[in-house]
């Protein structure tokens, strides 16, 4: 570290973020908007530039630490068979706070995850896990169960309901392109083999209204076998335009498979 102890207050700061900028980016190929923020305090960001130098540090020596050592090796919890249904909320606070303690988070997006299958989870596997060992103060390392084991059920609903009517039902052009088979798709009985035809009569009918907007979504079913998923339910969406209001409430059935998408609403 260059040595700044000519300067004094938040020119020192100054002086030492600028320098600490340079040599991110020279070593690290960092990039900033500009050589100052005049609207973050020096100090802030002096703490800031220091933990992406000790960030990058530990990165490049490749530090490797199971979970459990992170967290100081505890003896004290139980193994999941061992805790009664009464008692598995309180076990379950009492790890992740643990957890908590020692800057790691552990939780779920799918609600069909119980507490006691993240409690199984974090003793049995993600204590095991290694991670870069890195411990930056007030940073966090965050798990989500469902990125070790994912819920079909819960992500196929989600990406009906959120990501593909949503999309169809609003005014901004289709953006989850992502989702739609590039080998051909079902859309109420019509096939596309190319999504941009599919996204120009869409994106015509949104056109022809100011607003668009789901007002309901439910889904009553869904069911995987094999690579292929049944999405049922209905929904309910409102378009308006300066003649008329248009509503559309829809049974709805959605199948997804690996091979096609075919929708229905």
């Amino acid at each position: 570290m260059e040595d700044f102890n000519h300067l004094e207050g938040d020119e020192k700061l100054k002086a030492e973020n600028a320098f600490l900028k340079m040599k991110l980016m020279l070593e690290n190929g960092c990039e900033f908007a500009g050589t100052e923020n005049n609207e973050l305090p020096a100090e802030i960001e002096n703490e800031f530039l220091n933990n992406i130098v000790d960030f990058e540090k530990q990165f490049a020596e490749k530090k490797s630490k199971k979970v459990f050592d992170v967290i100081g090796r505890p003896a004290h919890f139980k193994p999941v068979a061992e805790i009664p249904d009464e008692d598995i909320d309180t076990a379950w606070k009492e790890l992740r706070k643990h957890l908590n303690d020692h800057g790691i988070d552990m939780d779920a997006c799918s609600p069909n995850i119980s507490v006691r299958e993240l409690y199984r989870f974090t003793t049995e596997e993600l204590f095991e896990h290694e991670t870069g060992g890195m411990a930056i103060p007030g940073w966090s390392m965050n798990y989500i169960y469902d990125e070790f084991h994912p819920d079909p059920i819960y992500e196929n609903s989600r990406l009906v309901g959120q990501d593909l009517f949503h999309d169809i039902f609003s005014k901004r052009d289709l953006f989850y392109e992502i989702h739609y088979c590039k080998g051909g798709f079902d859309f109420n009985d019509c096939q596309y083999a190319d999504y941009n035809v599919y996204a120009e009569m869409i994106n015509n009918f949104k056109s022809l209204f100011d607003k668009i907007k789901i007002k309901k979504f439910k889904v009553e079913d869904c069911s995987v076998q094999d690579n292929d998923c049944w999405v049922k339910g209905h929904y309910k969406a409102i378009a308006v335009n300066a003649k008329k209001n248009f509503l559309f409430p829809v049974y709805l059935m959605c199948i997804l498979s690996k091979r096609n998408m075919i929708i229905g609403i």
